[in-house]
């Protein structure tokens, strides 16, 4: 029995197979909702960078632009005006950041997996101990009195790197991602002959990829972002992180602009200001966006570990 061929111009059968656009309608809408949430959320990256790339009087006659409307690099010659103190202030802080986000993990990591383990007898009062210290802690003033007084770590790296070497919450979060664990695995390495540092090492670690991605990203966040450690502790120019030196860069061109202001000397001086804010955003923020687009496909997983059960 010859087989009848399909007519394209058949309106009947035209009727009974749906055209691409009909298929895929659902994932089309979903894609321009994606779309233009993307470009709401990177319009403002945009502004700011179009910002900085703007003369400060055109900023403040015209306002904030996706372009800019006369395009100038003064605040970032201002900044940069010291390149040597800017290239030592970045490797200050990529060598806390990297020093302190490894330190951090490795610090949490073992703390959590003790507390993850149902045979550790102590588990439930350090748990204890340690949530109380989220709740409660000493003050400012004490704290400096520690470091500086009886520590002796002021104008030190470490200084940088201690106070958030271990945080509770990161432990809890841990802890709670490892007790998902299955046990059947751990009692497998048991038996096979594994110590407690190679279920750790070689079974806990990389099985907890996402949350330990999580926490290490929050950690760069933290450390890359931080100049309050700066300011208490540090005095010292050449360990000045990129944070507290911009910060530093920015006060003086305040303080500049403050004073220019009835004074005969100084009135024929400018200071981009309000482009030097957004010129320091878009210099700090580099690579801290690229650590977030190489370790956002665990992000997403990471913060959903838990929705944390009691034990």
């Amino acid at each position: 029995m010859a087989q009848i061929p399909f007519n394209r111009t058949d309106p009947a059968q035209a009727r009974q197979r749906p055209n691409w656009l009909a298929r895929n309608y659902g994932q089309i809408i979903l894609n321009l909702i994606l779309i233009v949430i993307t470009i709401l959320f990177l319009a403002p990256l945009v502004v700011v960078i179009s910002a900085s790339l703007t003369n400060d009087i055109a900023l403040t006659k015209f306002g904030y632009k996706l372009w800019p409307s006369q395009f100038s690099l003064d605040a970032y010659s201002y900044i940069l005006n010291n390149p040597a103190q800017m290239i030592q202030a970045y490797g200050v802080t990529l060598f806390v950041t990297v020093v302190g986000t490894s330190g951090g993990l490795l610090v949490m990591s073992m703390f959590a997996y003790a507390l993850s383990r149902a045979e550790f007898t102590w588990r439930r009062p350090i748990s204890f101990i340690i949530f109380f210290t989220m709740l409660f802690s000493g003050g400012v003033v004490p704290v400096y009195i520690l470091i500086t007084q009886y520590l002796k770590l002021r104008d030190t790296l470490l200084v940088l790197i201690l106070p958030y070497l271990f945080s509770p919450w990161y432990v809890f979060l841990l802890r709670t991602f490892f007790s998902q664990l299955p046990k059947e695995i751990v009692d497998s390495a048991r038996i096979d002959g594994a110590n407690e540092w190679q279920i750790y090492s070689r079974i806990m670690m990389p099985l907890s990829t996402p949350a330990i991605a999580t926490v290490g990203l929050f950690l760069i966040l933290q450390y890359w972002n931080d100049y309050w450690l700066s300011l208490l502790y540090i005095n010292d120019s050449k360990l000045f992180p990129v944070q507290y030196l911009l910060y530093a860069i920015l006060r003086n061109a305040e303080f500049i602009t403050s004073n220019t202001q009835g004074s005969a000397m100084l009135g024929s001086i400018r200071v981009p200001v309000q482009t030097i804010r957004m010129a320091m955003a878009v210099i700090a923020m580099g690579p801290v966006a690229g650590a977030f687009l190489s370790l956002q496909r665990y992000f997403v997983r990471g913060l959903t570990i838990g929705g944390i059960k009691g034990e």
